[in-house]
């Protein structure tokens, strides 16, 4: 649903007996929306909220007319964030990430030692380590080590894809600040659902549950695009389906960062402008919130033998 960005001018017209116009910064793209000020037709990418529909990046530049300061006019994205050069920079950051640890993991080796230190389990005795570990035994950080780590390389490949082909649009069209907070959310909702459900010593690992939150968060920007749902809802059916029939997927993961990076999209491209930023903030300290109860919830359940 990305492409590389094209050349400007003299493209933005579709030609005769085509369907949607395309971008006229971005000619592979087609798209329904046009500037309110210019009307060429622009893609999410170069899509700026204006108070009045949506601008393209150059009348942004050239500013609104309107008297106001350089700071209200400054280019924002879909969601309010801001526009910047490189809209996949936290995506790439997030990927490398992913990679270092994976790479670390491969580096130590020896019995899987950082696996059993850093992946999701709820309560055990580990002989190798020779104590009892898990986070109802007060490793909370598993909830967050198990998010970035990986064990086969299939794993990991099948999620940096995810993470690649997904991040790129929605980091654009949310910015980098909400970007992070949806991933990051997914990831610690899809945690917390593992540890509340599975068997405490069954270990997890993985960035499923986060790309999972992305999944859904694409499915909810497209609609609020008014773009066809049936590419992304094929996509997240099979996906779905494979949670649900290939033994050894942590299926919970999945469930739990999908349902929080919808809830988590909704809030962020359905918040009314005059009260962007107190919705997005409430609904990811609401989804904050339901994780952490959660956990508690489990680990008191864990520790009390209830």
């Amino acid at each position: 649903m990305d492409h590389p960005p094209g050349g400007h001018g003299g493209q933005d017209q579709p030609a005769a007996g085509e369907g949607l116009p395309h971008c006229y910064r971005h000619p592979g793209r087609e798209t329904g929306i046009r500037c309110t000020r210019c009307e060429r037709p622009i893609c999410p990418d170069c899509m700026i909220s204006a108070s009045v529909g949506f601008q393209c990046p150059d009348c942004v530049r050239q500013g609104s007319g309107t008297g106001r300061g350089p700071a209200a006019a400054r280019p924002r994205t879909l969601a309010g964030g801001t526009v910047t050069s490189d809209p996949r920079l936290v995506t790439k950051v997030l990927i490398g990430i992913n990679a270092a640890v994976f790479f670390a993991v491969l580096g130590v080796g020896e019995n899987h030692l950082l696996i059993k230190r850093l992946d999701l389990i709820g309560a055990a005795f580990d002989p190798a380590l020779g104590h009892s570990v898990g986070v109802a035994d007060g490793e909370w950080y598993r909830l967050v080590t198990a998010m970035f780590l990986h064990q086969e390389i299939w794993h990991i490949a099948f999620n940096m894809m995810g993470l690649w082909w997904l991040g790129g649009p929605l980091e654009a069209a949310l910015g980098r600040v909400r970007f992070l907070a949806l991933y990051v959310l997914s990831g610690l909702a899809g945690s917390a659902f593992t540890y509340l459900i599975a068997a405490p010593n069954q270990g997890s690992l993985g960035a499923s549950g986060a790309v999972f939150g992305l999944l859904g968060a694409t499915v909810v920007l497209m609609r609020r695009m008014n773009y066809d749902l049936r590419p992304v809802l094929i996509l997240l059916a099979l996906n779905l389906l494979l949670t649900f029939t290939w033994s050894g997927i942590a299926w919970e993961a999945h469930v739990g960062g999908l349902v929080a990076g919808t809830v988590i999209a909704i809030g962020m491209v359905h918040a009314p402008r005059a009260h962007r930023t107190l919705v997005q903030s409430g609904t990811c300290a609401l989804v904050l919130a339901t994780t952490v109860a959660i956990v508690v919830l489990r680990t008191m359940s864990l520790t009390t033998g209830g």
